[in-house]
């Protein structure tokens, strides 16, 4: 039997995901981290993409809109501005999502307001390379 870790994915919708794990995949602010059982205690901020935890029964997929990841040797904590399953993301709303964003940073707007559309694109277009990355995936 593969050594596993105990994984918690939350949002402030909801768990996720909850449940042991050979190996998680998690987009840190400063570049994609593995994460085997056993791993050396960490906390970091996560940004805008794709979660991925390997389990007995295979791959899940999660998009996460950024949030916080703590890392113990027994247990991984995710918790998410937004968490949402792979399969149930929203093509048309990303779009839509993305556009708006582009839309705001054509206009006048203040450092504030420009901060948040960048950030909204970012989440978008994690979202849309991760539609892409499905799609290609259940092509082959």
């Amino acid at each position: 039997m593969a050594s596993t870790i105990h994984v918690d994915i939350v949002s402030a919708e909801g768990e996720i995901f909850s449940g042991p794990a050979e190996m998680v995949f998690v987009p840190a602010s400063q570049g994609e981290l593995g994460i085997a059982p056993r791993h050396a205690p960490l906390l970091t901020l996560i940004k805008a993409g794709e979660v991925r935890v390997k389990t007995a029964e295979g791959e899940q997929s999660i998009f996460v809109g950024g949030g916080a990841l703590e890392v113990q040797p027994k247990k991984v904590t995710i918790l998410a501005d937004t968490a949402v399953r792979a399969k149930d993301l929203d093509e048309a709303a990303a779009l839509a999502a993305k556009q708006r964003a582009e839309e705001a940073l054509a206009g006048k707007i203040d450092k504030i307001e420009q901060a948040e559309a960048l950030a909204e694109l970012a989440r978008a277009a994690a979202q849309l390379r991760l539609i892409e990355r499905l799609r290609k995936g259940l092509k082959h």
